[in-house]
C-alpha cells in the first residue's frame, strides 16, 4: 500500500460517511492496531463494490481485507474480546442463517430477527404496521420457500465453517 488514497477517494461509502476510510484499516492492520480495527463500528459500512480494488495501483484487495476483518471481528465478539457497536453484523448473521437453512433469503424472517436482536419486542411492535402492509401487497411472505437442493448450500456453509478453524 502506497497510502495513495485511491481506495478512499473511489469509495462511495466514504463520500457519504466521512468516518469510513479503507486506507485507515490497511494502515491500522499493518501496524498491529488489532482491537481498534476489529471494534470499529464503521468497518461494517463497506458495501463490497470493489471500487477500492479497481483504483489501487498495488492491487491490494481491500474488499477481501474488509471481509476478513469483519469475520475476525465477529469471532472475537463471540469470544467476548471485542465489542461490535454497529448492529449491521447481526443483520448479516440473520441473512446468512436464512440462506443456510432455506438455500435462499426469507426476507420477513431476516427482518424480524434483526429487529428482535437490535430493538427487542418494542421494535417488532413498531414494525408491525409496515410489515402488515408489505405482506398484503405481496412484498414479503410469512412462510419460507426453500430451494430443492438446499443440502448443497448447507455443505458450502460447512466447508466455510471448517476453514475458519
Amino acid at each position: 500500500c502506497f497510502s495513495c488514497t485511491g481506495c478512499t477517494v473511489s469509495c462511495p461509502v466514504s463520500e457519504i460517511e466521512p468516518m469510513y476510510n479503507p486506507r485507515r484499516y490497511i494502515h491500522q492492520t499493518l501496524v498491529g492496531m488489532r482491537d481498534e480495527v476489529l471494534g470499529d463500528e464503521h468497518l461494517w459500512r463497506c458495501v463490497q463494490c470493489h471500487s477500492c480494488y479497481e483504483y489501487c495501483p498495488q492491487d491490494v484487495k481491500v474488499t477481501e481485507l474488509i471481509s476478513v476483518l469483519r469475520s475476525l471481528s465477529e469471532r472475537e465478539a463471540k469470544r467476548g474480546r471485542v465489542r461490535i457497536k454497529n448492529p449491521l453484523y447481526m443483520f448479516e448473521d440473520a441473512f446468512a442463517e436464512s440462506v443456510r437453512r432455506h438455500g435462499r433469503v426469507h426476507e420477513s424472517m431476516v427482518i424480524a430477527k434483526h429487529i428482535w436482536k437490535t430493538r427487542g419486542l418494542k421494535g417488532l411492535m413498531e414494525f408491525m404496521p409496515l410489515g402488515k402492509a408489505m405482506f398484503f401487497k405481496g412484498k414479503i411472505s410469512l412462510f419460507a420457500k426453500s430451494i430443492s437442493k438446499r443440502d448443497q448450500v448447507q455443505k458450502i456453509f460447512e466447508i466455510v465453517r471448517e476453514g475458519e478453524h
